[in-house]
């Protein structure tokens, strides 16, 4: 048996996750928007400043790292951060420096869990990163604006990966098929995509225990998965008619459905942007100038269930959820949006023409407008319409919640 045997039969014992690393930028999926940046061309040219990769698991952290460690022909040490100290990072200072004196040699450190350094260990780096005698490259799923201290946020540049569309798993599976020779059903590699959540790294896992049989098929991973598969199919129909159930839930004033059919959509693992997406959209189409608190809520809700995360995600959802559904409703800005669309033709008006550039008013730009907070009430009746639409009715206030008000108020001013 020659070296390349060995070292072939080594890896044969290795996790599927493992071997089917990529080794280049091209062989890596997903993160498609880093590359297309500035970064993805300096590491193309051999070049890259120090990073923190900040993401989920299996987003592709430590396989960027040593993509950028081959690409750049750099030495690559990696280290645990919970496990290492700073007699350890003393080590690799004296390491970089004879590579790049004896090797003319980067040297790029790997950080796993770079969040769990502490202040002493953070600020031994400093220095070394600051006059380049290590480039760094930290890893950590929780935000480094939190856990990172600025002096050493200052000379990084802070990379934030996505979760892995379906899609990106799907082509990793097939990949990993393909190469491990497994026979495996389409509707299975479906399954693990959804299951896995964005998550190559427990996709490969799961792909590789379901390889045990003969065949990876559906019945394969109901037996290894058990309850874990759920009815719910972010792809197929049962998807499509829970969104649509949730919605009409909303809408439909039952706080109770909405939120069984929110829990259902959480608990399948759907996107939580799809889900706040459906929330800000049924608080401006159903709710409207019902309650104008009702968008300014769903919109917040959004941006918080992002910033949170699962599991806390599912409160600030829920409340959404249930203010949405019990709010008074009206669809009347909905309804005026679409009966605009459908009647856009009309010139503006002269006298509402801009006045801001010479010669204007040579056009008659601007002529005769009455600036609103010269009255009485901060209103004056005058032409806004073209003269086309000038009885044309888009906004028909309903009698419902705060639109009940904004009503009156337009019946008091126009129809005086």
């Amino acid at each position: 048996m020659d070296l390349f045997s060995s070292v072939n039969d080594d890896k044969k014992y290795q996790p599927l996750a493992e071997r089917m690393r990529p080794q280049t930028l091209a062989d890596f999926v997903g993160q498609a928007a880093i590359f297309r940046g500035g970064l993805g061309k300096m590491i193309a040219q051999g070049q890259t400043p120090s990073i923190i990769f900040f993401g989920a698991p299996g987003t592709g952290k430590t396989t960027l790292a040593k993509i950028i460690a081959n690409t750049t022909s750099s030495n690559f040490v990696k280290v645990n951060a919970a496990l290492s100290g700073i007699s350890e990072l003393r080590g690799i200072v004296k390491e970089a420096d004879d590579q790049r004196k004896f090797y003319r040699r980067r040297t790029i450190l790997f950080i796993d869990e770079i969040h769990r350094f502490n202040k002493g260990q953070q600020d031994f780096l400093l220095p070394y990163v600051e006059d380049g005698r290590i480039t760094l490259i930290g890893a950590t799923t929780e935000n480094p604006f939190f856990e990172v201290n600025a002096a050493l946020l200052s000379r990084v540049k802070i990379v934030r990966l996505e979760k892995l569309s379906s899609d990106d798993i799907k082509k990793i599976l097939r990949r990993a098929v393909e190469t491990e020779k497994f026979f495996a059903e389409e509707s299975a590699l479906d399954i693990i995509a959804d299951f896995a959540d964005g998550d190559a790294r427990m996709a490969l896992n799961l792909l590789e225990q379901a390889a045990f049989t003969e065949k990876i098929s559906v019945d394969t991973l109901r037996e290894l998965l058990g309850e874990k598969i759920r009815r719910y199919d972010k792809r197929g129909d049962n998807h499509f008619d829970t969104a649509s159930a949730f919605i009409k839930s909303m809408r439909g004033s039952d706080p109770d459905a909405a939120i069984f059919y929110l829990a259902k959509m959480i608990d399948g693992g759907e996107d939580l942007n799809f889900i706040a997406r459906r929330i800000v959209i049924c608080a401006a189409e159903d709710v409207g100038n019902a309650d104008p608190q009702a968008l300014i809520l769903a919109n917040a809700a959004a941006q918080a269930a992002q910033f949170v995360g699962l599991p806390e995600a599912r409160i600030v959802l829920a409340q959404a959820v249930t203010y949405i559904a019990a709010a008074p409703k009206s669809n009347a800005a909905y309804l005026a949006i679409d009966r605009a669309l459908t009647d856009t033709q009309g010139e503006v008006p002269k006298h509402l023409r801009d006045t801001h550039y010479k010669g204007a008013k040579f056009f008659g730009h601007g002529v005769g407008y009455k600036y609103p907070h010269d009255f009485d009430n901060h209103f004056v009746k005058q032409q806004y319409l073209p003269d086309k639409k000038i009885s044309a009715r888009y906004y028909e206030p309903t009698e419902q919640g705060a639109e009940l008000e904004i009503k009156r108020r337009l019946e008091n001013l126009w129809h005086d």
